[in-house]
């Protein structure tokens, strides 16, 4: 997919100027309410998908533009805007597209400051559902139907999980373009929906890499290491921290190599692939998370790598 089919040159003709003392985030509990609206026809250069599929990632660019403090609404999450790393004035943002997301039109607010002022405007997008295959999956009825003590762990680590995943590093920890953790046929995609001892239970959160026991893993790019430990599902798994909302996870690992905290780099060898965890046979289990949001990690690293084009 093209995020640059799309280039909106956008005539803010309902730009609304509000006091620079309001943000984006009192920008919806006041809108509704708001006695006086100010508007100012201000031209913003925007770069967006109007069409995405759920389980994606919605890249927004302002390009060009002295602007400061740019941020968004998406629903009811509140996301910031980072600098481009090779384009002058210009701005992006991820938006993670939830899998479990309504398929239909939205709204997306984006507030910045021009000339001492906090000016807001909208654009929308359209969600449609992914074209994701089934798959059937036999695995012990202990790891489908938990027992009390199984279903305390993993609400556990699910807690701990998210605690990781919802921590911003507002700094941008790579720099070169982000690249797959192994270089084997992917055995199972993004999304496919999973069908555990026949009942419908989940869709695959990742892709799956073919991998015998030992096989290297290496880190998809620089980062840090938030999570270096097993856990019910994912067995031996490893979360890299990427900066600015971006992690990566590689799970059912045989060995881990790299500690909770320790930096790494691109390609460097952070473990070996195994059959830990919930799993019918030995492969390397790949995810990435933006802002939390479990989202493709193919169509992310290639939004992410046009990011780092220099221009």
């Amino acid at each position: 997919m093209n995020i640059f089919i799309n280039t909106l040159l956008l005539t803010l003709f309902t730009t609304l100027a509000f006091s620079n003392s309001m943000n984006v985030y009192q920008y919806q509990n006041n809108i509704n309410n708001a006695k006086k609206l100010y508007l100012n026809n201000d031209p913003l250069q925007i770069k967006y998908e109007k069409n995405i599929a759920n389980g994606q990632t919605l890249l927004i660019q302002i390009i060009n533009e002295k602007i400061s403090d740019p941020k968004l609404t998406f629903g009811n999450i509140n996301l910031p805007f980072y600098k481009e790393p090779f384009k002058k004035n210009s701005f992006y943002a991820l938006v993670p597209i939830s899998y479990y997301h309504k398929l239909e039109s939205e709204k997306v607010i984006i507030s910045y400051v021009r000339n001492n002022r906090r000016l807001f405007t909208s654009i929308k997008i359209y969600i449609y559902g992914g074209n994701y295959e089934s798959e059937k999956i036999e695995v012990a009825d202990s790891k489908i139907n938990l027992n009390k003590k199984a279903s305390i762990r993993v609400n556990t680590e699910y807690k701990e999980a998210m605690q990781i995943y919802n921590t911003n590093t507002k700094e941008m920890l790579w720099e070169k373009d982000f690249t797959f953790p192994m270089y084997s046929k992917i055995t199972s995609e993004f999304g496919t929906k999973r069908v555990y001892n026949g009942q419908l239970k989940s869709y695959h959160s990742g892709i799956d890499f073919r991998a015998d026991i030992g096989s290297p893993v290496g880190a998809a790019n620089d980062g840090i290491v938030r999570f270096a430990g097993n856990r019910f599902y994912s067995g031996n798994s490893i979360i890299i921290d990427h900066g600015q909302g971006i992690f990566t996870c590689y799970f059912h690992l045989s060995k881990i190599l790299v500690k909770k905290g320790q930096k790494v780099k691109r390609d460097e060898r952070i473990g070996l692939s195994g059959d830990t965890g919930r799993i019918t046979g030995p492969h390397l289990h790949f995810g990435t998370r933006i802002h939390g949001i479990l989202v493709d990690p193919q169509e992310l690293f290639k939004l992410l790598n046009e990011l780092n084009e220099r221009y």
